[in-house]
């Protein structure tokens, strides 16, 4: 299957499932994060802020940036900025997307992310991840080598195959809620 049909099949089943089901699953996902070693130990850590057919981790930004630096991304043309969360009063609808963003300065040593929690429209068994189609993610986690990477996605956005190219960048791990709902 090609990008494109995996993106409308993927995009149908999310729509399928109510945002209640889609925040509980979200719970189940995020505290299986909660109990990774890589996470558990970064100081420094990159999320996003989800968007509502994504696995939801306002709550989760919420319960940890006060105690870890929480990083999110900002749309800047073709790239990502990364800005520190520092509460919901930071937030402002971004430009692009309407997706909130933080303001403030851009966090630019990325040496310091320790872990980056890292959405998609696919993944596989392979760490293979598909996004959106613009790459976005895959410039940023190829600057950020050195950080531990966590795909998380809904149990029906694994696949069989994601079809990969030279510039798609592997997940050490992927996170999707128990298969015994």
């Amino acid at each position: 299957m090609d990008k494109q049909e995996l993106r409308k099949q993927i995009r149908a089943a999310k729509r399928a499932v109510p945002f209640c089901e889609k925040l509980n699953r979200s719970r189940l996902i995020m505290s299986q994060v909660d109990g990774l070693d890589q996470f558990v130990q970064a100081d420094v850590v990159l999320l996003y802020w989800s968007m509502e057919d994504e696995v939801q981790t306002h709550e989760f930004v919420e319960k940890w940036y006060k105690t870890k630096t929480i990083l999110l991304p900002c749309v800047d043309g073709d790239d990502l900025l990364l800005r520190q969360y520092t509460g919901k009063d930071c937030m402002q609808k971004g430009e692009q997307f309407g997706i909130e963003e933080p303001t403030g300065e851009a966090f630019t040593d990325l040496n310091r992310i320790k872990a980056i929690i890292v959405p998609g429209v696919a993944f596989d068994n392979e760490g293979h991840r598909m996004g959106r189609g613009r790459g976005f993610y895959d410039r940023l986690l190829k600057a950020t080598p050195n950080a531990y990477k966590i795909g998380v996605c809904f149990d029906f956005q694994i696949v069989n195959h994601v079809p990969v190219e030279p510039h798609d960048v592997n997940m050490n791990v992927v996170i999707s809620e128990p298969v015994n709902l």
